[in-house]
């Protein structure tokens, strides 16, 4: 598709996010081929100059984006005051914010859009920032294979921003502000090929299979039946962090470097997760499938569901909360558990009640932990 032949930028900043920003665009080029999007948080009462601000530092053209607006390649749009932006098919849409002014995300909006209509030509870029406003965000742009940058924490005013990110994501590139310019472009030149198993099918074929072995020999786990097209786009993207340009050299960075292997191993595990994914499925479950199954039980019957690979855990909260309410239809007393992996229950304190995007009519996280009991 014409909209998707060139990488926009999507940039969330906050506290302390100006100066960053100056040093951002001071070291960009003003012909990478790339847009670039600003996304702050403003004060919805006060005339945003942030356009005026860039504009000083930068060649490019800068703009205050507006409602409907094509992205073009080589200039830089800002979010106004008092709206959250999204993009669609390489346009941008702005809203009225519905959440109260403590409440609101844009960053993480926009990014979770960018992520979806760009996909790998996403990128996802953090900066100076209080909260964790982002790191919902670059998330989803690493589950559609975009590429994500952040601000050295040390570097940054504020560092919050930038660690809640690197917590929440592999990130592929960490620097000061007026570093990541450079690393980007860098990284730019390496972006996978789109059929990357019709070169040299036979010699390629040798390189994965020595990748796959020192996988299974550091992480115990088999990639050999993996789809090879996903190994190829992470492999490529892994090369392109450290300006390798053929495999046969990463193999041998990988025997080097066991930390890059442990590295690639979690970024062959990135997971496309979410609360209720697959709605008709779980309104199924709790409308037909456990009411019929917890009527047809007798009365103090002790039920356990199993969550395997459930990632971080947004799967087995699920669970947990269509039989809470498909015991409450019911109207009957019953004795529900709810087991988890072992591998998986040291990853649940990641879930953030009220910052996962829990659907509104979700119980509070605490009715819900004393409802259920967890084994």
């Amino acid at each position: 598709m014409k909209h998707k032949t060139f990488p926009i930028v999507g940039i969330g900043a906050s506290a302390g996010g100006l100066e960053a920003l100056e040093q951002f665009f001071g070291n960009m080029p003003i012909d990478t081929g790339m847009a670039f999007v600003v996304v702050t948080h403003l004060d919805p009462n006060h005339v945003g100059m942030m356009p005026e601000l860039l504009q000083r530092i930068t060649k490019m053209r800068v703009m205050q984006a507006t409602d409907n607006l094509k992205v073009q390649q080589n200039v830089v749009y800002v979010i106004p005051p008092n709206k959250s932006l999204s993009v669609l098919s390489g346009t941008l849409h702005l809203f009225d914010p519905v959440e109260s002014r403590g409440l609101r995300l844009p960053i993480d909006i926009f990014l979770r859009s960018l992520a979806l209509d760009r996909h790998e030509l996403a990128i996802g870029v953090i900066l100076s920032g209080m909260g964790s406003d982002g790191s919902l965000g670059v998330k989803s742009i690493k589950e559609n294979n975009g590429i994500v940058l952040v601000q050295e924490p040390s570097s940054a005013k504020f560092d919050a921003m930038p660690r809640s990110a690197i917590e929440a994501v592999i990130v592929d590139i960490v620097a000061p502000a007026n570093e990541l310019p450079e690393r980007l472009i860098s990284y730019n030149k390496f972006i996978p090929i789109e059929n990357p198993l019709s070169e040299t099918e036979s010699k390629i074929k040798s390189n994965l299979e020595k990748i796959i072995i020192l996988l299974r020999i550091q992480s115990g786990h088999d990639f050999s039946l993996y789809k090879k097209n996903t190994l190829f786009r992470r492999i490529e993207r892994r090369k392109g962090v450290h300006q390798i340009d053929n495999i046969q050299t990463y193999v041998r960075f990988l025997q080097e470097n066991p930390k890059e292997v442990e590295i690639l191993f979690k970024e062959l595990l990135i997971g496309v997760t979410s609360f209720f994914r697959d709605t008709p499925v779980w309104e199924k479950l709790k409308n037909e499938i456990l009411p019929d199954l917890i009527n047809s039980l007798p009365d103090d019957y002790i039920m356990r569901a199993w969550i395997p690979a459930c990632s971080t855990g947004e799967e087995a909260y699920s669970l947990a909360m269509i039989f809470t309410e498909a015991k409450e239809k019911i109207k009957k007393r019953r004795t529900c558990f709810c087991r988890f992996l072992q591998q998986i229950s040291t990853m649940m304190p990641s879930i953030k009640p009220g910052r996962d995007f829990f659907p509104p009519i979700l119980l509070p996280m605490s009715l819900l932990i004393e409802s259920i009991g967890f084994l």
